[in-house]
């Protein structure tokens, strides 16, 4: 019997086998476009434009980097691509996840060390590193539900936990064409990568 096809051709020219991925096979710029193309919140959120996991991804390693500025800038890498593997897989919403069931997660964990080992981070974090990165993507999570994905205040709070003021402070929800968005996240990464 015949093997169903496990690999994706990427833009780059790449050829990525979702279940033995290698770090040669991946490059930036295949994450970004496919990330700036990710609707997040299956796409059922206010504004002209869909509200991607480029932009989110970007916003949650501003919030890492802001609750942690004494860390090495390889950490704010990892929050950076902490959704990267959704760029071949999507973005499934935390519902479908569970009902997929163990499955998904056993791809994005390869995914992820694939990537991770790509840029020089370890294939898997240090549990601190990925906690703090985990409450910065909470964070986001209940900015995005209140601001864009019209969840009330008292929603987010039930289902992300309550975000202090000064968490969510001077934050805001970016809506951007993919083009600027992928753009924004190769050169956020170039920096993070020169900063090594």
């Amino acid at each position: 019997m015949k093997q169903p096809r496990a690999w994706q051709r990427m833009l780059s020219g790449r050829r990525l086998d979702l279940l033995d991925p290698t770090p040669v096979d991946i490059e930036i710029e295949d994450i970004a476009h496919g990330l700036a193309f990710v609707a997040r919140w299956n796409g059922q959120t206010h504004g002209d434009w869909p509200y991607s996991v480029a932009e989110h991804s970007l916003l949650v390693e501003e919030i890492f980097r802001k609750a942690n500025p004494n860390e090495s800038p390889r950490w704010y890498l990892a929050a950076l691509l902490h959704d990267a593997p959704e760029y071949v897989i999507g973005d499934m919403i935390s519902p479908v996840k569970a009902a997929v069931g163990p499955g998904y997660g056993a791809l994005d964990d390869r995914l992820t060390a694939a990537i991770h080992r790509r840029f020089g981070l370890p294939a898997v974090l240090p549990t601190m590193i990925k906690k703090a990165i985990k409450e910065a993507d909470r964070i986001s999570a209940w900015l995005e539900a209140v601001e864009i994905a019209g969840f009330t205040t008292e929603e987010a709070d039930r289902i992300f936990g309550k975000r202090a003021a000064q968490q969510v402070h001077k934050l805001s929800i970016r809506l951007r064409p993919p083009v600027e968005v992928r753009a924004a996240f190769v050169a956020r990464h170039a920096d993070l990568l020169e900063q090594l």
